[in-house]
């Protein structure tokens, strides 16, 4: 796979660097930008196959993101509704919806030419059963540290 990532990658950029050599110097900078933005998407996409949970957590990872989950949270929405308060644009809404059904968070309907959008428990699924398997390493955690603490004031009033 990297392989395939780097041959494409060096062959998209031998094209547009010689063609962006005929071009002002400024231009040319342009053009580096672009195919190196290119090589980062097509190797990302090449390589790493996102997990369910890790696209969980990357669709978290975003303020905006967790607004609209918020908003979603009060009930059924449509892009517009969801981009009037976050003072973003409505392309910009869609890529975050995009995300986050790509993450399973949220469901999108057709309803004639409105795309209603609704939470999925899904993607949150997931991230539940793995909080969930902290949760009991962390509540094993404490009981022992309880017991150890319980056995220290043991042997504290034994002493006195």
């Amino acid at each position: 796979m990297i392989v395939i990532a780097a041959s494409w990658f060096r062959a998209e950029h031998s094209y547009r660097r010689s063609r962006c050599r005929r071009d002002f110097r400024g231009l040319r900078l342009v053009c580096l930008g672009i195919s190196t933005r290119l090589y980062k998407r097509k190797l990302m996409s090449l390589l790493f196959a996102p997990d369910k949970l890790d696209s969980v957590f990357a669709a978290l990872a975003d303020p905006t993101r967790r607004a609209i989950l918020a908003r979603l949270a009060r009930g059924e929405a449509t892009i517009t509704e969801l981009a009037k308060p976050l003072r973003v644009s409505q392309p910009a809404v869609s890529q975050h919806i995009k995300l986050l059904v790509g993450a399973g968070m949220v469901r999108q309907r057709v309803d004639g030419v409105r795309r209603p959008c609704r939470l999925s428990s899904e993607g949150l699924g997931a991230a539940d059963q793995w909080l969930a398997m902290l949760r009991k390493g962390l509540e094993a955690n404490y009981e022992r540290l309880d017991a150890l603490l319980s056995a220290m004031d043991a042997t504290e009033e034994g002493t006195r």
